[in-house]
């Protein structure tokens, strides 16, 4: 019996969908929730003020097919929380 139980809750824990897969971030100045996954269920992001974005130029995206679950990708600056600095990034929708 003790092995049904973790088999249940190792089943449950790959069933549930993990925290960490979506992250409240700043994005092109603003607050933004981004996702690694479409079907990834999006947090509730508390209040905060995003840093202003400084000068830059936009990298040239080249053609590429939006992952499954998306409609379109663009560049855009996201903010790396480890550094404080907005970096280009390829964001999906």
């Amino acid at each position: 019996m003790g092995r049904a139980v973790l088999l249940f809750l190792a089943l449950l824990a790959q069933a549930s969908p993990a925290a960490d897969e979506c992250i409240c971030t700043c994005v092109n100045g603003q607050t933004a929730v981004l996702c690694r996954r479409a079907t990834d269920l999006e947090p509730i992001c508390p209040p905060r003020i995003c840093p202003i974005v400084p000068p830059s130029i936009q990298p040239i995206d080249p053609p590429q097919l939006p992952p499954l679950g998306a409609t379109s990708c663009k560049s855009m600056l996201v903010l790396n929380p480890a550094t404080g600095r907005y970096e280009w990034h390829r964001v999906c929708q």
